[in-house]
């Protein structure tokens, strides 16, 4: 190029497309990748579950602060709670128990996944749901709980609910197969039905609080790293979420949403818990429900923009023989 051109040197610019051909769109920008993100979460969430299960079944205060919200009944007695509910809360465990009941909600899960196209994504969930009974069964086995004088303690690990965990796996692996609007309007009611097979377990005097929140958070855990691997075998990064006032909008209208609906089960409720049930084990409910809310919220977030379904075919026309006007 010769001195004095009006060209740039060493920098191309683009030429303009030619009319009637649109120029492809720019690949929109992402933020970290999803498969790191996901691991990042779980990491966090399995480090909440090793200090959980440290402090209250390792550590004086925190067999204490079990013991305080979950009395046992009388001195050497059980943990079942002096209540009318105690039939309810049993009746509760013995549905979801069920294997018949089990075996339709994992049926559900892969039927949900075969209809819109996440057919692997429902193979992972119900693989994760046996990784949560596998896991709670060989954590409450292996952990020692060691006796630390405590009256209102026993020697015996429940840590963490396996009931709970289950009934979290399966919430969640519905998640994975669902778009993420419906993720979002799914995650409210099935969290208030972790919620109650949690406190179920407590009344019935089956679990402590720390089992019931350790068992939310062994398959929040697991969700995570179930979406990692959809999300390696997809590759790519997730896209950075949409903003704007009516995404900002869209948001604070479903958390408020959201808020009013447990505000108004919460009344319906609390009147007939607080006249049936002791202020430990209500306190108790009232603390697993919330954390219950917040984990499974956070579970949603973390795969806030990401969809597990299958790519589409492109549909491939068939090619026309020269010299033919008609097929």
């Amino acid at each position: 190029m010769s001195i004095g051109s009006s060209y740039p040197v060493g920098r191309s610019s683009a030429a303009p497309a030619p009319v009637g051909i649109a120029r492809p769109e720019a690949p929109d920008r992402v933020s970290t990748p999803l498969v790191l993100r996901l691991l990042g979460a779980a990491v966090c969430f399995l480090l909440t579950l090793a200090l959980t299960g440290a402090l209250f079944v390792w550590t004086y205060p925190g067999q204490w602060w079990d013991g305080l919200l979950l009395p046992r009944a009388e001195s050497g007695g059980g943990y079942e709670q002096q209540t009318d509910l105690v039939g309810p809360a049993q009746a509760v465990l013995a549905t979801f128990g069920d294997p018949l009941f089990l075996a339709a909600l994992l049926g559900g899960v892969l039927l949900v996944g075969l209809l819109g196209r996440r057919l692997l994504a429902g193979v992972v969930g119900v693989v994760m749901v046996l990784g949560a009974v596998v896991a709670a069964g060989t954590a409450k086995s292996a952990l020692p709980r060691p006796d630390l004088a405590i009256p209102s303690s026993t020697t015996h690990n429940s840590f963490p609910s396996g009931h709970v965990a289950v009934a979290a796996a399966i919430l969640l692996a519905y998640l994975l197969v669902l778009p993420g609007p419906a993720r979002r309007w799914l995650a409210l009611p099935g969290a208030a039905g972790v919620s109650v097979i949690g406190a179920a377990t407590m009344i019935a005097g089956w679990h402590r609080f720390s089992d019931v929140l350790g068992g939310v958070l062994l398959s929040v855990t697991l969700f995570c790293l179930a979406a990692a691997v959809l999300a390696g075998r997809q590759g790519g990064a997730v896209p950075r979420p949409p903003d704007g006032l009516a995404a900002v909008g869209r948001l604070l209208a479903e958390a408020a949403a959201g808020l009013v609906v447990l505000v108004g089960v919460s009344l319906a409720v609390a009147p007939g818990l607080a006249a049936e049930v002791r202020r430990g084990p209500l306190l108790a409910i009232g603390a697993a429900t919330g954390l219950t809310m917040l984990a499974v919220g956070a579970a949603v977030f973390v795969v806030r923009s990401v969809d597990f379904a299958a790519p589409a075919r492109p549909r491939t026309s068939r090619p026309q023989a020269k010299g033919r006007i008609f097929p």
